[in-house]
């Protein structure tokens, strides 16, 4: 066992159990400037314990606690949100807290999201609810991105607001959907009553319950004449749903979306409940802050972001910065189009000025000038790009070098969608696909907007594959990547794009073969030929010898050896390409070490397929 501070002979300083803190994917280098010793010292010192890392190579949490506790030092990983938290807090900022009194705070309308499995009718609810139609314009009739929208409610005879967020319903969107949760007060759940309860049902039960969302279930398409609205309500007991009408907490609306039939009744519903269930108040005369919803590159317009404003007021000409981008609002639009000079709490708005494609879920923040926003996107940006390369960085320890430097077959990709959602939805689907330990998919780029000239370039560099979302190639892209033998692919639904890649990495996989026994032959004697060598004069005693197989030389129980081939196969006089059992032949071997009694074994690798 060394002493704490002797790793292998490198020595380190003694932390005598003092706390370092660290950013999440920090190096070595960051580590060895807080304890005071080169960096050199601690790659050294890791090596000797197993692991296999340079000085400035993002560094996954456990090894650095790992080494940490070598040299008698407790490291502690920052978390994401409390990094962000402390450097806001060096601009004097402050995230999610209202500033003021008690009496400053206003009364604001409910951000509700509208989730459930794929075709149980969130969008077409949606579309009644604001009569308008999104559904339409989407392929295959899937919500490919976030949108939020608000609609007016009168309860007992006062105007009341709702805001409305839909979140897509495929599977590969459930970190959207998850982020959908965290933006919002209270979810609506649409469970179809001719279906039932399905696994995308429990996935949004779940989402909401880890937000601590109050939950609303519409009871949708109970025109059909199969629905079964009390067998839907009786398998969401089991989900910790309880209708009133049971002795429960929840409220059940029955609904048709095609019959707007129930709108009224499930928006009342949710004000009750939102009015019951929540404080829903902020302080309106602060610096606005918010939510990215969903963000998207327009060709004239730049990258334009939906963001839903949870405290304060957005104005045009305020300073912000979003996640890792900045600017100042251009110009701010509603969901009908129409120009927004402010906006409150809960107002959903479309922003212009931000300097590159927010994340979905990237909080918003005004500051006071362009300088402070600059400063901490940057900050932001450098903190993602390192947490990012930990998360994903393979670690190679001395045990599995050897595994690590087998050529391991790659599919290199660049992704281009309409949003960022949906790149980032897209990415994370495709980086859970596991075919075998010999392929992978490595995500070279990603990006908002068309395909252009430089995705190109950048993938005939790489030979990569362009999967285009939702986009097309834009200018001389197209005629670049015929010219350059890059291929784009298109889709317009992104479970295509998973199978198309899923199909793609089957196929890179190199083939397993299997020994396969054709025969074997027994030497009985021996004749020197001087243009040839020895020839084996032999007995086929099972199967069948076929000239040029491979086989391997058995003597006395033991192989001599394992790779030899029959070069030349005779009967009689004849060449021929086999022989069969019981007949007499003459062969000549590879490998010329040949005694009587040796048996020939002879064998074929055939390809067999994979599971």
């Amino acid at each position: 066992m060394h002493a704490p501070n002797v790793i292998g002979g490198v020595r380190l300083p003694d932390g005598g159990g003092k706390t370092v803190r660290l950013r999440q994917g920090a190096s070595l280098a960051d580590f060895a400037e807080k304890i005071g010793t080169e960096a050199s010292n601690l790659v050294q010192a890791l090596f000797n314990l197993g692991e296999m890392v340079t000085a400035t190579q993002s560094v996954p949490q456990e090894t650095l606690q790992l080494l940490g506790a070598e040299i008698n030092y407790e490291v502690e990983v920052v978390s994401p949100e409390d990094e962000d938290r402390e450097l806001l807090e060096s601009f004097d900022l402050q995230f999610g807290e209202d500033e003021g009194d008690e009496e400053d705070l206003t009364h604001r309308p409910p951000v509700v999201s509208v989730m459930g499995h794929v075709d149980h009718g969130k969008t077409r609810l949606l579309d009644t609810i604001r009569q308008a139609n999104v559904g339409s314009g989407e392929a295959g009739g899937i919500t490919q991105g976030i949108g939020a929208y608000q609609t007016t409610v009168t309860l007992e005879d006062e105007p009341r607001t709702i805001t409305f967020l839909d979140t897509p319903g495929h599977e590969a969107f459930t970190a959207m959907r998850a982020r959908g949760a965290q933006s919002t007060d209270l979810a609506i759940l649409v469970v179809a009553a001719d279906d039932g309860v399905m696994p995308q049902t429990v996935e949004a039960i779940n989402h909401a319950k880890a937000a601590d969302l109050p939950i609303v279930v519409a009871v949708n398409k109970i025109d059909k004449p199969e629905a079964q609205p009390d067998k839907i309500r009786g398998q969401l007991t089991e989900y910790g749903l309880v209708p009133e009408e049971y002795g429960g907490d929840t409220m059940f609306v029955d609904v048709s979306a095609r019959n707007n039939t129930g709108i009224d009744e499930l928006l009342e519903a949710v004000l009750l409940t939102a009015d019951a269930a929540l404080d829903l108040r902020a302080n309106e005369d602060m610096d606005a802050q918010g939510l990215a919803i969903e963000s998207y590159l327009d060709r004239g317009r730049g990258p334009v972001s939906t963001v839903i404003v949870q405290r304060g007021t957005l104005r045009v000409g305020d300073s912000i910065v979003v996640g890792g981008n900045f600017g100042r609002v251009r110009r701010m639009v509603d969901e009908w189009g129409n120009d927004v000079e402010e906006a409150g709490p809960s107002r959903p708005v479309q922003v212009q000025g931000l300097n590159g494609v927010p994340g979905p879920g990237d909080n918003l923040l005004v500051v006071e000038d362009d300088r402070v926003a600059r400063q901490i996107a940057a900050q932001r940006d450098a903190r993602k790009r390192s947490a990012m390369q930990a998360r994903r960085k393979k670690r190679v320890s001395l045990e599995n070098l050897d595994a690590a430097l087998k050529e391991t077959s790659q599919l290199n990709l660049i992704l281009k969608g309409d949003n960022a959602g949906s790149v980032e939805a897209l990415e994370e689907a495709l980086l859970k696909i596991e075919i075998d330990d010999e392929v992978e998919v490595n995500i070279i780029d990603r990006g908002v907007g068309a395909v252009t000239q430089t995705n190109v370039v950048l993938a005939a560099a790489s030979d990569a594959v362009i999967v285009a979302f939702n986009v097309r190639a834009e200018g001389k892209a197209t005629e670049e990547a015929g010219n350059e033998g890059v291929e784009i692919r298109y889709y317009s639904v992104i479970y295509q794009a998973i199978d198309d890649v899923e199909s793609a990495l089957k196929g890179m996989l190199k083939p397993v073969y299997e020994e396969r026994e054709i025969g074997a032959a027994e030497i009985r004697q021996i004749f020197k030929a001087s243009s040839v060598g020895l020839i084996a004069g032999c007995m086929v005693t099972e199967g069948k010898v076929r000239r040029n197989a491979k086989c391997r030389l058995v003597r006395d129980g033991n192989v001599v050896t394992a790779d030899a081939t029959i070069q030349s196969l005779r009967r009689e006089k004849d060449d021929v390409t086999e022989v069969d059992k019981g007949y007499e032949c003459g062969m000549v071997l590879s490998y010329p070490d040949i005694q009587v009694d040796d048996v020939v074994q002879v064998f074929e690798m055939v390809e067999v397929p994979r599971d």
